[in-house]
């Protein structure tokens, strides 16, 4: 049985219930997992080399930009990856703003990404090269959006109530 702190965390983290926070937990998972292979595998030397020539920049430059881009990509991994706590029965009181920023800037990738970055993915790769940043970036929208309709919708109630 739960104590009421913790009945106050799940209300804060998930006001309509558990079905937000196992679906935050999920896509978590999927985001820990597309990020990581977003930074290490798709954006390798030869993409990375071939976005900054059809970007017109030195591609001497490509070496130091991964290291920078993967540091970001850890960044996320573990920003992601804590997003699993949404599985724990009293979830902590942080959990859903640190998630609402991460996917937040997260969606943002689509339009940091450099247009000549999903070109060469395509070409290293296939248009399969583009899919785990998509689902990443666009999923971490859609989740954005869906926590941000939560906190709107329960911040709504307790006013209706007065």
């Amino acid at each position: 049985m739960l104590d009421q702190r913790q009945k106050q965390n799940i209300g804060l983290v998930d006001p309509l219930g558990r079905r937000l926070t196992t679906i935050t937990g999920i896509a978590s998972i999927v985001f820990t997992v597309g990020t990581a292979l977003h930074a290490f595998v798709i954006v390798d030397d030869h993409t990375l080399t071939r976005m900054m020539v059809l970007a017109n920049a030195d591609p001497a430059a490509a070496e130091q930009f991964l290291t920078v881009f993967r540091a970001v990509g850890c960044l996320y991994i573990v920003a992601n990856a804590l997003g699993v706590l949404a599985f724990r029965p009293a979830p902590p009181r942080w959990l859903l703003p640190a998630v609402l920023v991460t996917n937040v800037t997260q969606a943002a990738g689509v339009f940091m990404v450099p247009p000549q970055m999903w070109q060469a993915a395509v070409e290293h790769f296939g248009p399969v090269g583009t899919l785990p940043s998509a689902i990443t970036d666009g999923g971490a929208f859609v989740l954005a959006a869906a926590i941000t309709v939560t906190i709107v919708r329960a911040r709504k109630k307790p006013a209706q109530r007065s």
